[in-house]
């Protein structure tokens, strides 16, 4: 995937700071006649705590005695091309992280085995169902949910003690508090909201009942020139009116979290959990004081959180694997519910596991706590090996929301928008 697609599901990786080890010989993958066999297992950077990883082979090992278990770890710059290289060769990784908005890609090549008849043995009745929808294809399971995290609101409590705020339940209260910020201290900004922050966008046109990108017979068409684009855009153009950032740029750029955040006058802003430690960290550095407070989008009603984008990471097998058993049942331990409930204690409820019954009890009012409440109603971007090629640059679901609020018409720009989309997602 492009450098955006990668940045995207990497993030929640970014937010644990441990590295994974490895557990096993530096062997070369021998075969079934050999004996001892190995299996070997890439992780991205940052994914496996080095406690919880080595807790899962000790597991494995003593299942299966003269099994080693190779952990090696990846880095997200250029993993795109090794995954693609790896995949093609006779002696590939025998399980991988996969981001979740890549595993369609490699699925549709052929370069991941189909999982479908060992849904059972894998457990995946206990996933959660947002995160599943990453893994299948066509009805068919290519790999297993693994962890996601999400955006929520980060606010500054004094501010929103100043003028009298309370977390808002629903977007009514969420506008109504704005308007209260912005009356008890005009110089500041009430959110900080670029004007390009589409995954944001996304949630909206989910909660609408649309989508950035819909199957139409054989191909996708793009979802943006629809009455529910048309309706998530005018709530994004409210809350967007309560900001000065810049329409034409995304989060990002600058890093809302270290280059906006510390400089002060900002109320409240969306962001994943590594952003709100780095804003912390920079404020403290530039010996200004750093109380947040979280809480999930607001939904259309209080009965419901509004939908979040869920980034995250998948674990497959390599359909070149030479012992795809073994590598089965190393991952229908890593993806359940005794390891996964280990995982999320490891990374202190930062991660959202792949099953409810697997969650991390976080402190009241931490953002892991806001983060697993709004996780519940999450989703990811169309399942198909197209999308990735949306979300290079000029993405034109960010182009779409800078015309929308510069004044033209929705429907117009969603056409436009929608055409570069077809041309993109059918390559």
């Amino acid at each position: 995937m492009k450098r955006k697609l990668i940045a995207a599901v990497s993030v929640a990786g970014m937010m644990v700071g441990v590295a994974a080890c490895g557990n096993g010989s530096d062997d070369k993958a021998k075969t079934d006649a050999g004996g001892a066999k190995e299996i070997t297992v890439w992780v991205m950077d940052g994914s496996a705590p080095k406690a919880w990883i080595d807790e899962v082979n000790k597991e494995f090992s003593a299942k299966h005695p003269g099994v080693t278990v190779k952990v090696e770890e990846q880095k997200w710059t250029g993993i795109q091309e090794k995954v693609t290289t790896a995949l093609s060769e006779n002696n590939p990784p025998d399980v991988l992280e996969l981001g979740n908005t890549q595993t369609a890609g490699y699925a549709v090549t052929g370069g991941l085995a189909d999982l479908t008849k060992d849904k059972a043995a894998l457990g995946a009745d206990a996933w959660q169902k947002s995160m599943l929808a990453s893994a299948e294809i066509d009805g068919k399971l290519y790999s297993a949910p693994w962890y996601a995290a999400n955006r929520v609101v980060v606010y500054d409590k004094k501010a929103y003690e100043k003028a009298g705020v309370t977390p808002p339940k629903t977007r009514d209260e969420w506008i109504a508090g704005l308007e209260k910020l912005k009356a008890a201290d005009p110089a500041s900004q009430p959110i900080y909201l670029p004007g390009q922050s589409w995954y944001v966008l996304a949630g909206f046109v989910w909660d609408e009942g649309g989508d950035l990108a819909v199957k139409d017979g054989a191909k996708w068409k793009g979802g943006l020139a629809t009455p529910q684009a048309a309706s998530a855009m005018d709530f994004y153009k409210k809350l967007q009116s309560f900001s000065t950032a810049p329409k034409d740029k995304d989060e990002a750029t600058p890093q809302q979290s270290t280059d906006i955040v510390p400089k002060g006058g900002v109320a409240s802003w969306i962001g994943l959990g590594w952003e709100a430690t780095g804003a912390e960290k920079a404020l403290k550095e530039a010996g200004k004081e750093a109380d947040f407070g979280y809480f999930p989008i607001p939904g259309k009603t209080a009965d419901k959180t509004g939908t979040v984008f869920l980034g995250g990471s998948n674990l497959a097998i390599a359909e070149r694997s030479k012992n795809k058993e073994l590598a089965k049942e190393w991952l229908a331990l890593a993806a359940g519910k005794d390891q996964m409930t280990k995982y999320a204690a490891e990374t202190k409820g930062a991660l959202l596991p792949n099953q409810v019954g697997a969650n991390f009890t976080p402190a009241a009012g931490s953002f892991a706590e806001a983060m697993g409440k709004a996780g519940l109603n999450g989703k990811i971007t169309p399942v198909t090996a197209g999308w990735a090629n949306v979300e290079t640059e000029p993405n034109p679901v960010k182009e779409f929301m800078t015309k929308v609020l510069n004044g033209e018409d929705a429907a117009k720009a969603g056409a436009d928008a929608d055409k570069e989309i077809a041309n993109r997602i059918n390559k």
